[in-house]
């Protein structure tokens, strides 16, 4: 069968802690656990749409967008990766409407277990998305603020202690220190957080627990790029964060080729 359409990221969902994936293109949603151990064939037809205007762009930005959107839509500001940069609890935003729907919510920064320990930050409405497309086997909850601002200066307080940052390569590899035992990192990042912001520590140790549909983790993991390969037609092994994982070792990252106009054969 062949569907053809412009990528967008995955759709995720947890059931009984295992997570389900399905790719929406065009019409058509394709469940991919489905697919796990069989051969498929990814075709890039060298177009790519903005994921914003949905006009055509030689090039992508942000994963997805146009050169003008990327610079003036509110998805790709600043903030959105450095959320300690917010400002819509000041009124500023490049779209104070959707910053009342996303950045002045309820923000959860938690600790989970991806390539390593890592702390981050996400709206409370996207728990437990946010640790699904990182790949993360295990997280908690550790403060709940009223804004993306006092979010990410938790986040930037506790960075002096616990990494950001998600080792890829280590979470495709599944090579993951199940002994670290987020109890005890939550203790420790509670004593070390600034008195200025403890009081938005919860008392929720409850810790969700992820597992993914993998049969067989490479040894050594090879990036796509499908702007040079253009075809890939592999057996997949493994679907982890927004990662396709393919029986040679290689993956591609889904979410990073939004708006890229392929055929899917299965």
């Amino acid at each position: 069968m062949h569907y053809t359409g412009n990528l967008i990221k995955m759709e995720t969902e947890l059931i009984n802690g295992f997570v389900n994936y399905s790719l929406k293109i065009s019409e058509e949603r394709i469940e991919m656990n489905s697919l796990l151990n069989k051969a498929i064939k990814l075709k890039w037809h060298e177009e790519i749409e903005c994921i914003a205007c949905g006009n055509k762009t030689l090039k992508s930005f942000g994963q997805g967008y146009c050169y003008p959107c990327f610079i003036s839509v509110p998805q790709t500001a600043p903030c959105i990766l450095k959320p300690e940069l917010c400002e819509a609890h000041k009124g500023i935003s490049r779209d104070m409407k959707w910053a009342e729907e996303n950045c002045l919510q309820n923000h959860i920064v938690y600790l989970a277990l991806t390539g390593g320990l890592k702390v981050g930050v996400t709206r409370k409405s996207q728990v437990p998305y946010r640790w699904m497309d990182q790949g993360a086997v295990k997280a908690i909850r550790f403060a709940e603020t009223p804004n993306r601002y006092l979010a990410g200066m938790i986040e930037t307080d506790l960075k002096k202690y616990i990494s950001d940052k998600t080792s890829w390569q280590k979470m495709l590899k599944g090579d993951i220190d199940l002994k670290v035992d987020l109890l005890k990192e939550k203790k420790r990042a509670s004593e070390l957080l600034n008195n200025n912001y403890k009081q938005y520590i919860i008392q929720n140790d409850e810790i969700t627990d992820i597992e993914f549909p993998v049969t067989m983790y490479p040894k050594k993991v090879r990036s796509i790029n499908l702007e040079t390969e253009k075809t890939v037609s592999e057996l997949l092994v493994g679907i982890k964060g927004q990662y396709l994982i393919f029986s040679d070792g290689s993956v591609i990252n889904i979410r990073k080729y939004n708006g890229y106009k392929i055929t899917l054969t299965i």
